[in-house]
């Protein structure tokens, strides 16, 4: 949980604090609910971000604030794509950051959504690996 909302409060500047701890209820169903969970660990057993996905989907990528930018989620990504076929995220339209790191990662957006997928005013994007 901490990764999550130490992720959240980096890249999510649109939500309230009142959206994070609303949303921050859902977090632990969600995690436990995916069915393939990728840990990024130090020897130590410290975590510095996970990714989940069902599917050919990615549900989540939460990365540490000291370790984006450092190659960690790519890293979770590729190693993901080699064992599963990923071809799709979705993605807040409010989050630029990780529009570019996905565009980065060769993904392209194809559809759009008013809302998100539990019917909150914000706007999703689905991107795809063609």
């Amino acid at each position: 949980m901490d990764i999550w909302e130490d992720s959240v409060r980096a890249t999510h500047s649109f939500l309230t604090h009142a959206d994070i701890e609303t949303i921050k209820l859902y977090v632990p169903h969600a995690i436990k609910a995916v069915p393939h969970l990728f840990v990024a660990r130090e020897n130590t057993g410290s975590i510095h971000g996970f990714l989940g996905i069902s599917g050919q989907k990615i549900e989540m990528l939460f990365i540490a604030t000291h370790y984006r930018g450092h190659g960690l989620g790519k890293k979770l990504i590729q190693e993901t794509m080699s064992l599963y076929p990923i071809t799709d995220v979705v993605v807040n339209e409010q989050n630029q950051q990780a529009i570019g790191f996905y565009e980065h990662m060769g993904f392209e957006v194809y559809d759009r959504s008013a809302i998100d997928e539990h019917g909150g005013t914000f706007p999703i994007l689905f991107m795809r690996k063609p």
